[in-house]
């Protein structure tokens, strides 16, 4: 192909896909490369194939075309075992038997290491997890957090060449989560071995991944850093996936420099020359509080129909009397992240739109509220394929 050889613990897949008996198509000739140290995250909904991706980077599923080089070698046909990766589970895996110490050690006792230097490694792991003192307590004994330690150990004191996770903090309570990410890229930063990720959380992706990988259907959408794909999202899946919560869309008439969509007007962003019949994308983050906004932004009234008061930040939810937009790529965003509209106004089939506005703002439901838009931030997608078009993305053809 043509390709630069990789470093040591770099990951390549080359056109892989992976059909199942019956004809299932779960990985369909993705190509993606992992540098040597990165920090990479699959991320997409359920049964998008991310699972599948790695597991064929394992070695745990065979490859129905395509190839996995590790480093400068080719692995395709290579059994897990000789393929120096590590993998960590969403169940943990451990054995129930054996205490913390002889799980951290069993790879390496099969491996022939001697005593000596298989009691270096785990006290070395176990003093990085701040694991030393429950060496001697057996997995039932354990938190989940403990636990999922002793799983991130286990692979660590093998030293590989690259980590595979697959969903391993899913099992775990939404607070010890957040905790458990900040560990884990600590742990990355410290170690610099080349870590491939699989989670359905895109906030864990955004959070963790030096770069993330989106996948629907088994078809890689965008691979970038979390910035570029929550700014510059390349379609409609991606734009309704990335961002909590999730990227307001709503058909428009764009053209003669504003954007209409029901009873409002908006300019267009300085040098953004697209017009015709758009899906019109605003984050929830490009609104804020007339009243305290850049004067220069536009405004928009609305009558909010839920304020969600977090402290920090309000929620301001929001009709906008245009129809729902109901592409099949944005429905399957936004049901997989449990944001479903017609779950919470079954008979209201207007857009809604939510605005993330700062907790000091007096907005109350049932009275009009006028809203700053940074109109500079909107993005514009194809209606028929999907796909971004206007500044810095190609126009679909």
């Amino acid at each position: 192909m043509g390709r630069s050889p990789l470093s040591d613990g770099g990951v390549r897949v080359e056109n892989v896909t992976k059909v199942f008996e019956g004809g299932v198509k779960a990985v369909d000739d993705v190509s993606l490369e992992i540098a040597d140290g990165e920090f990479m995250v699959l991320v997409g909904p359920s049964g998008c194939g991310k699972t599948t991706l790695l597991r064929m980077i394992a070695g745990l599923e065979q490859v129905s075309s395509g190839r996995v080089i590790l480093g400068n070698d080719d692995v395709t046909d290579r059994s897990p075992r000789e393929r120096d990766m590590a993998m960590v589970f969403q169940n943990y895996a451990l054995y129930p038997h054996m205490t913390v110490g002889e799980n951290l050690g069993f790879a390496l006792k099969l491996r022939k290491i001697s005593k000596a230097e298989r009691a270096r490694r785990v006290g070395d792991v176990a003093a990085k997890l701040g694991l030393e003192e429950l060496l001697d307590r057996k997995p039932g004994e354990l938190s989940g957090g403990q636990r999922q330690r002793v799983a991130m150990g286990r692979a660590m004191v093998r030293e590989p060449k690259a980590f595979l996770m697959d969903e391993p903090l899913s099992n775990l309570d939404a607070k010890l989560r957040v905790s458990m990410r900040g560990e884990l890229a600590r742990l990355h930063d410290r170690l610099g071995v080349t870590t491939i990720y699989v989670t359905h959380d895109q906030i864990e992706a955004m959070t963790l991944g030096q770069r993330v990988a989106v996948l629907r259907d088994g078809v890689l959408q965008q691979v970038d850093t979390p910035q570029t794909l929550f700014r510059r999202p390349a379609n409609l899946f991606v734009a309704a996936f990335i961002g909590s919560p999730s990227m307001n869309l709503v058909e428009a008439d764009v053209g003669n420099g504003v954007v209409r969509f029901a009873e409002h007007e908006l300019p267009l962003p300085p040098g953004s020359d697209v017009s015709g019949q758009l899906i019109v994308g605003i984050r929830p983050t490009d609104f804020s509080d007339a009243a305290s906004a850049d004067p220069a932004l536009p405004r928009l009234t609305v009558q909010p129909e839920v304020v969600e008061d977090l402290g920090a930040e309000t929620h301001v939810i929001f009709p906008i009397d245009a129809p729902r937009v109901v592409a099949e790529a944005v429905q399957a965003a936004v049901v997989d992240l449990g944001e479903d509209e017609v779950a919470l106004f079954v008979d209201d089939q207007r857009s809604l739109f939510t605005a993330r506005v700062d907790g000091e703002a007096a907005i109350r439901t049932g009275a009009p509220v006028e809203l700053a838009v940074d109109t500079r931030r909107m993005h514009f997608f194809d209606p028929v394929t999907g796909a971004a078009v206007g500044v810095g993305h190609a126009v679909a053809v």
